[in-house]
């Protein structure tokens, strides 16, 4: 574990709401959801940086323990360590099969359902098997579809925010916002965004079947995907018409920083007269990788700060010797979100440049990772964090300075992006 792991806090996005999803649509005519409809974790999980803590010892501590003393009654003591013996008893004498009593699943239950009593499905119970396949992820290679994966707020179904270029995902014709009603035959609904990804990824060479919901379309559509060897950057840049750069993040992975400024050297080298900076469809991800990041652009001052129960209160600072110098747009949408949000917000608070979009997702809070020592794992939201104005965005999101709807049309039919044309308007008018 190198200097660098001792303080990792994950903005990844997952939906605070569940509702029903939505009813089979009727064959051969239109049908609406009954709801409006609209990638933390996503298919590409952000990237870890340990918090190392022995089995327990973080319950056990002085420090913690006092806190929690003064704050609610323990819950393991010795009654329901008694009920918990009970309940193992009844099951024991009477379940009518042994051979389905799964004694590690249902040990492993009982620590999920403690983390999911919290009410807060950004925090999670995560297996040995299930955190090191979380591990493997942040190097940025895995076996999948390659695409991004949210929870939609409304439905509470799965939902892809982005599709990798050149992927399985790509030439099956996936596309961003499309729900995820079901799995193989299973409905997402109500699951972790955690279980969801899981059911998508597997080895290579095998195929997952999905049903599909897309806005606009008069039934499910049915799709077989081919999982394959996924190898996605995080970032990708370009020189557009008229001299303007283009960069787009995915994501903020540990893989992120560096690609971010492999793409502004480009840039800067080619002297552009604007930057366009695409946010839309990026879940989240490092707090410490999207502060890099603004320091490679923002003028000195606070980029975010955070605040935890206690009222302790961390700060992240520019120094300002990077400030960018060339008009800026960022790009936004609704599955925008976390991290993303961070650095949308600051460059808005600061009045760097100015966003074009949709509403942000709305993801004001901060999760640490507690990897325990028998392989097991804690994500637990630990703090809410503020933009450099004190604004916390947490169910709101930030407005665009510029509305423009995504036209879905013109983008699959004709291959334009309207959002993007109109991007390049309003840096060309910044340019004048």
């Amino acid at each position: 574990m190198n200097q660098n792991q001792n303080n990792y806090y994950y903005m990844n996005n997952v939906s605070p709401q569940r509702p029903l999803p939505p009813q089979p649509p009727q064959k051969g005519g239109g049908f609406l959801l009954g709801m409006m409809l609209g990638i933390a974790a996503t298919l590409l999980v952000g990237a870890f940086v340990f918090v190392g803590v022995k089995f327990y010892e973080a319950v056990e501590s002085r420090k913690v323990s006092e806190k929690r003393r003064s704050s609610a009654e323990s819950v393991v003591n010795e009654e329901t360590e008694k009920k918990l013996s009970a309940i193992e008893d009844v099951i024991s004498e009477y379940y009518y099969q042994d051979a389905d009593i799964d004694v590690e699943a249902m040990t492993d239950g009982m620590y999920a359902g403690m983390v999911s009593a919290l009410g807060d499905p950004y925090s999670v119970y995560y297996t040995e098997e299930a955190w090191e396949e979380m591990m493997r992820d942040t190097e940025g290679i895995y076996y999948g579809i390659g695409a991004y994966l949210m929870i939609d707020q409304v439905t509470g179904l799965g939902k892809i925010s982005g599709v990798i270029d050149n992927t399985p995902a790509q030439e099956a014709g996936l596309r961003e916002n499309d729900l995820l009603y079901l799995v193989d035959g299973e409905s997402t609904a109500g699951m972790d965004l955690s279980d969801i990804v899981a059911r998508v990824k597997g080895e290579a060479g095998t195929k997952v079947h999905l049903t599909i919901y897309r806005e606009g379309e008069s039934d499910y559509l049915e799709v077989d995907v081919e999982r394959r060897k996924i190898e996605a950057p995080t970032v990708k840049y370009e020189i557009l018409k008229d001299n303007i750069g283009y960069i787009q993040i995915t994501e903020f992975d540990d893989v992120t920083t560096d690609q971010f400024t492999e793409a502004m050297a480009v840039v800067k080298g080619a002297h552009v007269k604007g930057l366009i900076l695409d946010l839309r469809g990026n879940p989240g991800g490092s707090l410490n990788v999207v502060v890099d990041i603004a320091r490679q652009l923002l003028p000195k001052g606070l980029i975010v700060y955070t605040e935890d129960k206690y009222g302790e209160r961390e700060e992240y600072n520019c120094d300002g010797r990077r400030q960018l110098d060339i008009p800026l747009v960022v790009l936004v949408n609704g599955n925008s979100a976390s991290a993303s949000e961070i650095l949308a917000g600051a460059i808005k608070d600061y009045k760097m440049g100015i966003l074009v979009g949709t509403t942000t997702f709305g993801k004001g809070i901060v999760q640490r990772i507690l990897p325990l020592t028998d392989g097991t794992a804690l994500k637990l939201t630990i703090s809410a964090y503020y933009t450099p104005n004190g604004n916390n965005i947490h169910g709101v999101g930030i407005e665009p300075d510029v509305v423009c709807e995504f036209d879905s049309d013109a983008y699959y039919d004709e291959s334009v992006d309207n959002q993007l044309e109109k991007a390049l308007e309003e840096i060309e008018k910044m340019i004048r």
